[in-house]
């Protein structure tokens, strides 16, 4: 069969299975030798936040990678595919992530010492806001890891014939392992090992497609003449799918709220022995996501113009358009022996990263916001057995997930929009109260209440009505080239999925169906942030917040804290009464006096070389 005719492609090879199964032991061997090098440590704080002894590159890495998922490796090269190059332009919303998370979130959590983020709602607020916030996550990251589980075992489904459900228990077995034994430890340093099979998985994909192809030109040629490097389009309507201003606001937005509230993310960079790796381990990582970004979307490209004239799910070679990468792969790779099995273990390293990071993160939140409140004399042994307990009960609830996830259509713009539908709400809490002395905890949970009924609103409309092709604009496709002598309802397995990405319209669609239903899923972040800061500072303002006592001023941000880590010690924040748990961590770390770091001020930096020379 030529490449790019369509057809049945090759099975999965013996040195397939080999390659597959040798990575996916490598990553639970790291998590088994970071239990057994660190056993003598089994208190609460190593096992969540890895003694608060980590550097940057490892966090950077396990920070790109754990967002980077096989959600990403699946998705990202199929949104390019059927859209274009757009997606690129996240890269600027990396960038801008990157500095307001770095600057503005990093120095007030890591001054404050905490374990779990939502610790600071209760500082801010009270308990109860605390408890809705860790509820609200709780729940967004279950279903986000079901999602994350759900990809790459749809990946192997359709080019090995594995039992979808067997592949799915054995991924969130494996997590659970090096989980409940290693910790956060084991699960940065799987990332690094995960991280780096990604982009391998990316670059085999790229090299073999561009060698079968004729070269990257004529694969840029075969793009160009396609439309698929039309990428900025300036248009601002709102309702349109992805525009520059969608991805740059909106994204942007959508970015900060995974990266500066997130506990997966926040538990990674305040693990940094010093508050200068911490930050430095953020602009790491927008590396790591520019190169990953860049090779998945170029890894679309390339399969593009290999199916420029026979389009895989048209003519019905697969059945949803997440198995269009692996299709390729087998399409592409199989006359290399092992070669198909990296790729998936790309995919599986995505996910294994990902579910892993999750895990952790619920149980650090379980333990920090609902067991310790109530149990308050727990010894560090105790404490370690819940930990590895609720990693059991969290890995298995993920994996029950998963099936929810099937039911959710394009495995990356639902991920996204989970985010948007309920950690912008939550964004907007925290921006609330790290800005506005006058913000209370009645304001607070009000704004929180109506920004998340506001956004599930919009964003389960836009399920149930998707938005038509004149917003969501997706590219031409063609099957003139295709080799028609098949069957065209043949299939490479028979997949599982296809009603769920292939829903039909419903026949009614309401009047705010067309409008406020089809508002761009990168806007959600946006309109629940925007939605709980207003309502919050108006209910504020009606009940007393004017009138509160004098607040703790490090609940706030700071103006050392905005692009200036540490111009100079600033009294008044030297001198703030930290609260008992953050003094109880003030020796962890290797130069963490106080949470006071050296100077870290990259623009300061670039002034003074300039001045020199």
């Amino acid at each position: 069969m030529a490449t790019g005719t369509g057809g049945p492609v090759a099975p999965f090879s013996v040195w397939d299975y080999v390659v597959f199964v040798g990575t996916v032991l490598v990553a639970a061997g790291i998590g088994l030798f970071q239990a057994i090098r660190g056993r003598k440590n089994t208190s609460s704080d190593e096992f969540l936040l890895g003694g608060r002894q980590m550097t940057a590159v490892p966090v950077a890495m396990s920070l790109t990678a754990s967002f980077m998922s096989g959600i990403t490796v699946i998705g990202t090269p199929a949104e390019a595919y059927r859209f274009g190059a757009a997606f690129w332009i996240f890269g600027i919303s990396y960038a801008i992530m990157s500095t307001i998370t770095a600057e503005v979130f990093v120095p007030l959590f890591y001054r404050l010492g905490i374990t779990s983020t939502y610790e600071y709602l209760e500082m801010r607020y009270n308990m109860l806001v605390r408890t809705i916030g860790t509820s609200m996550y709780i729940f967004q990251t279950a279903l986000y890891t079901g999602m994350v589980i759900y990809a790459p075992a749809l990946a192997l489904n359709q080019i090995t014939g594995l039992d979808l459900w067997g592949v799915l228990v054995a991924t969130g077995v494996v997590c659970i392992i090096y989980c409940t034994l290693g910790g956060l430890k084991a699960v940065i340093w799987t990332d690094v090992f995960q991280m780096l099979i990604m982009l391998a998985g990316f670059v085999a994909v790229i090299a073999r497609g561009a060698v079968v192809q004729g070269g990257l030109g004529k694969i840029w040629d075969d793009c160009y003449q396609g439309g698929r490097l039309d990428a900025f389009d300036f248009d601002p309507d709102p309702l349109k799918r992805h525009t520059f201003w969608t991805i740059v606001v909106g994204g942007s937005l959508m970015w900060v709220s995974m990266y500066s509230i997130n506990q997966s993310q926040v538990q990674r960079y305040i693990s940094c022995r010093t508050l200068t790796q911490a930050k430095l381990s953020l602009y790491v990582n927008m590396v790591g996501l520019w190169v990953t970004v860049s090779l998945a979307v170029f890894s679309g490209l390339t399969m593009y113009s290999i199916y420029k004239d026979c389009d895989p799910l048209t003519n019905g070679d697969v059945g949803a358009i997440d198995q269009m990468l692996p299709y390729l792969v087998m399409d592409i790779l199989a006359a290399y022996p092992g070669v198909p099995g990296l790729f998936v273990a790309a995919a599986y390293s995505g996910t294994l990263s990902t579910v892993s990071s999750s895990i952790n993160a619920l149980v650090a939140v379980t333990v920090e916001d609902f067991i310790r409140p109530v149990w308050k004399n727990l010894t560090e042994k105790q404490l370690s057995w819940i930990n590895m307990g609720l990693s059991v009960f969290f890995g298995f609830l993920c994996i029950g997930m998963a099936g929810v996830a099937s039911l959710m259509g394009s495995i990356l713009q639902a991920a996204l929009s989970i985010f948007g539908m309920i950690s912008g709400p939550l964004l907007g809490l925290y921006l609330l109260g790290m800005f506005w002395r006058t913000a209370n905890a009645t304001g607070g949970l009000v704004g929180l209440v109506v920004g998340l009924v506001v956004t599930l609103w919009v964003g389960i409309g836009g399920q149930i009505y998707p938005p038509l092709d004149d917003k969501t604009k997706p590219l031409p496709i063609s099957v003139a080239g295709c080799n028609r002598t098949q069957d065209l309802n043949f299939t490479t397995v028979t997949p599982w999925t296809s009603l769920a990405t292939l829903t039909p319209l419903p026949d009614y669609r309401p009047a705010l169906a067309d409008e406020w239903y089809s508002l761009s899923y990168l806007y959600l972040s946006v309109l629940g942030t925007l939605v709980t800061v207003i309502v919050g500072l108006v209910v504020s303002a009606i009940t007393g917040g004017c009138k509160q006592e004098k607040l703790r001023s490090d609940l706030f941000v700071i103006r050392s804290d905005l692009f200036c880590a540490g111009c100079g010690k600033d009294p008044e924040v030297s001198n703030l009464e930290i609260n008992e748990k953050a003094e109880a961590d003030l020796k962890k770390g290797s130069d963490n006096a106080g949470f006071v770091d050296p100077l870290f001020n990259p623009i300061e930096k670039v002034m003074e070389m300039g001045t020199k020379l």
